[in-house]
C-alpha cells in the first residue's frame, strides 16, 4: 500500500476478519472508519483500538450501524463524508452476519419461515449492502487516491464456500457467489467511468477465534482450537491468519492495473475440496 495515509471505510470491523484488518491499517497510520452493528464488540474494540494507535498517527472512528437497514447505511455514509472530507480511498465489504443463526433447522425441506427469513438477512447484508455503500460511495471514491495514477478502490469479501458449499448453507454461498458477479460488473461500470477499481478477494480457512471480545478477556491465543489434523489438512503448514488477509488488501490497493479479480487466499486446500466439519 502507499505510504502516506489512506482514508479506508471498513464494514464487520468491530471482531474477526474485520478487526485484524483495523488493527492493520492503524499500525500503518491510516485513517479508518468501521460500521458494525454489534454495540457490544464496537464498544470493547474502541478500548482495544486505544492501545493499538499509541504512538501512531492514525485516526480511527466506529460507528454503530445495522447493514441491513438502508437508512442506517445512508446516515452512516454521511457520516463517513463528512469525517474524509468528501474523499475515499479505499471501500472494503467484508460484513456478514455469519453468527447469527435465525433458524435451528435450516435444511430446505424446512416447514415454516424462519429459514426464509435468515436468508433475508443473510443477503441484505452479505449482497445487498455492499451494492448500496458502493453506489452511495462513488463520489468519496473517484476523489480518492488509493494509489498515483487511480482514484479510490473497492474490495469486496467472498469465500471459497461461493464454489464449494456446504449442506444447508444456501444463503451463505448464494451471497458469496453474488459478490463476485456484483465485482465483476462493477469493475466494468466503474472502472471506464471513474477509473474506480473493484476487486475480490475469496478467503480460505482464516482462523479468528482471537478476535474478539470474549477472546480479549479469556487471554485466548490464535491458536485456540486448532487441532493437528486442521494444520495437516493445509499443503502450506498452517491455517490462515487475519494478517495474510491484510497482505491481500495491501496488493489490491497497490496494485493499480488489477481490477475486477478474484483473489484466492488459501492454504493450497483449493476449491474443490470440502471443509472438514
Amino acid at each position: 500500500m502507499p505510504n502516506e495515509a489512506l482514508k479506508i471505510l471498513l464494514t464487520g470491523g468491530a471482531r474477526g476478519i474485520g478487526r485484524g484488518l483495523l488493527r492493520h491499517f492503524m499500525r500503518c497510520g491510516h485513517n479508518v472508519i468501521i460500521l458494525d452493528s454489534n454495540t457490544e464488540e464496537l464498544d470493547h474494540v474502541k478500548k482495544q483500538a486505544e492501545k493499538w494507535s499509541s504512538g501512531s498517527k492514525a485516526n480511527w472512528t466506529a460507528l454503530q450501524c445495522d447493514l441491513s437497514k438502508r437508512d442506517d447505511i445512508k446516515s452512516a455514509f454521511n457520516t463517513v463524508k463528512e469525517k474524509f472530507d468528501g474523499k475515499l480511498d479505499v471501500l472494503i465489504n467484508n460484513a456478514f452476519p455469519t453468527t447469527l443463526s435465525l433458524s435451528e433447522d435450516r435444511r430446505m425441506e424446512a416447514e415454516g419461515d424462519a429459514m426464509e427469513q435468515e436468508w433475508d438477512l443473510k443477503i441484505a447484508i452479505g449482497l445487498t449492502a455492499p451494492f448500496i455503500l458502493s453506489r452511495l460511495c462513488i463520489p468519496l471514491l473517484a476523489a480518492g487516491n488509493s494509489t498515483p495514477n487511480s482514484p479510490g478502490t473497492i474490495i469486496n469479501f467472498s469465500s471459497t464456500r461461493a464454489y464449494q458449499a456446504e449442506s444447508d448453507h444456501e444463503a451463505y454461498s448464494t451471497a458469496k457467489a453474488g459478490i463476485l458477479g456484483l465485482t465483476q460488473s462493477m469493475s466494468v461500470s466503474l472502472g471506464h467511468r471513474h477509473k474506480i477499481r473493484v476487486n475480490a478477494i475469496i478467503p480460505g480457512w482464516i482462523h479468528v477465534v482471537n478476535e474478539s471480545k470474549a477472546a480479549d478477556e479469556q487471554g485466548a491465543e490464535w491458536e485456540e482450537g486448532l487441532s493437528k489434523e486442521d494444520i495437516e489438512w493445509h499443503p502450506a503448514g498452517r491455517v490462515g491468519k487475519a494478517d495474510d488477509i491484510a497482505r491481500a488488501v495491501e496488493y489490491l490497493v497497490g496494485s493499480e492495473f488489477i481490477t475486477g479479480q478474484e483473489l484466492v487466499v488459501d492454504g493450497g486446500v483449493g476449491r474443490k475440496m470440502v471443509y472438514p466439519e
